[in-house]
């Protein structure tokens, strides 16, 4: 087999990426099963996370926080409130403006659901000792700041 290569630097680059997005995948994808237990989407729960531990949002907030896009979040935001779990009020400086409220019976969810879901991040990384999941969360935030302030 004729393997091409870019150069040891590119090559171990993209291997490493390569790793990144299945690891991320992974976790999105046991994230995703462990949340249809509970009748949540993803990104429903990324929304009612925001909510739960900042406060109430706006809309554009919520899409920044969630990774989102404003047509996603639009569709995601109209099904939490048709199921009840957020209240959209229009914001009293700016009518233009949606600011989004958590209901009782969705943080009484995330009470139940938010504890579950820290834990199994944890038994994910588990693998990793206290050092290496720090040296890890240090180099991936080293390139994301890095890259953020050149966005």
């Amino acid at each position: 087999m004729n393997i091409k290569t870019y150069g040891k630097r590119a090559d171990k680059s993209m291997k490493t990426i390569m790793r990144l997005l299945r690891v991320s995948n992974i976790i999105n994808n046991e994230t995703d099963s462990f949340l249809s237990r509970h009748n949540l989407t993803f990104n429903q729960f990324k929304v009612l996370e925001a909510l739960y531990h900042l406060g109430d949002l706006n809309i554009s907030s919520i899409t920044k926080l969630t990774m989102s896009t404003p047509g996603n979040i639009t569709v995601v935001v109209r099904n939490l409130v048709r199921d009840g779990f957020v209240v959209s009020k229009k914001d009293k400086k700016d009518s233009r403006v949606s600011i989004l409220s958590i209901t009782k019976d969705a943080s009484q969810i995330m009470q139940e659901v938010f504890p579950k879901h820290a834990k199994n991040l944890k038994d994910f990384l588990s693998v990793l000792s206290d050092e290496e999941l720090k040296v890890l969360h240090s180099l991936l935030n080293k390139i994301y700041q890095e890259k953020k302030e050149k966005r």
